[in-house]
């Protein structure tokens, strides 16, 4: 079973900052998307960089028409070495679902963060 760590306020993570915590020796990314906080492991799966440190972000699509649109604004984190995308809140990378960062689950008590890891 997963230890329950609190790890900071909820109020000093905000939205399109990532803040980086550590756990037992391990550095976790904590992000905001909305009223949720998530946490994800700070290591890209594709080449071990710290991948919470990059960007928070959305990311583009297309439409039937060939038009590129941004969206989901803040729900992705690029990896800054090779620009990888993954979902903060599945983990799973946009261009290869079979490959996944880790994640934790996260609870808010009385505006404090806990992270089960």
């Amino acid at each position: 079973m997963a230890e329950k760590t609190l790890v900071c306020r909820a109020d000093e993570v905000a939205t399109g900052a990532p803040r980086i915590v550590k756990i037992r020796g391990l550095a976790v990314g904590l992000f905001r998307i909305g009223n949720n906080i998530h946490a994800m492991l700070n290591v890209c799966p594709h080449r071990g960089a710290p991948l919470c440190e990059g960007p928070q972000c959305g990311t583009t699509t297309s439409n039937d028409t060939g038009e590129i649109l941004h969206h989901r604004d803040n729900e992705i984190v690029r990896c800054a070495w090779h620009g990888w995308e993954f979902d903060i809140v599945t983990g799973k990378s946009l261009v290869d679902p079979k490959v996944s960062a880790r994640i934790f689950p996260v609870t808010v008590d009385a505006g404090n963060v806990y992270v089960h890891a």
